[in-house]
C-alpha cells in the first residue's frame, strides 16, 4: 500500500491502514519494534508480545537468550531460509 511519510514533531511517521493492526491485534498505544533492514532497504515493524513466564526457566537465562536473538536476528533469519 502506498503511503506518504509525514512530519510528527522532530520525527517522521506513516499511517498504517486499519486492516493491518486489526489482523495483528494492535491498538493505539501497543508496543512495536522498528528496525531498518539496510540490505533490503526496508523498515520492519514487529509487534512486541509480552513474554510468558515458563515454569522452570530462569529469568536471567531467558533474558540472555532474548539478547542473543536480538543481536543475531539477521543471521538467524538467513539461517532459517536454508
Amino acid at each position: 500500500m502506498h503511503r506518504k511519510v509525514v512530519a510528527i514533531g522532530n520525527s517522521k511517521g506513516v499511517s498504517i491502514p486499519v486492516e493491518i493492526p486489526n489482523k495483528l491485534d494492535l491498538a493505539a498505544g501497543s508496543d512495536v519494534n522498528v528496525e531498518l533492514d539496510e540490505e533490503q532497504e526496508r523498515i520492519v515493524i514487529t509487534p512486541v508480545r509480552k513474554t510468558r513466564k515458563v515454569p522452570g526457566i530462569d529469568k536471567e537465562f531467558a533474558g540472555q537468550v532474548n539478547e542473543f536473538i536480538e543481536k543475531y536476528r539477521p543471521a538467524l533469519k538467513e539461517l532459517a531460509k536454508k
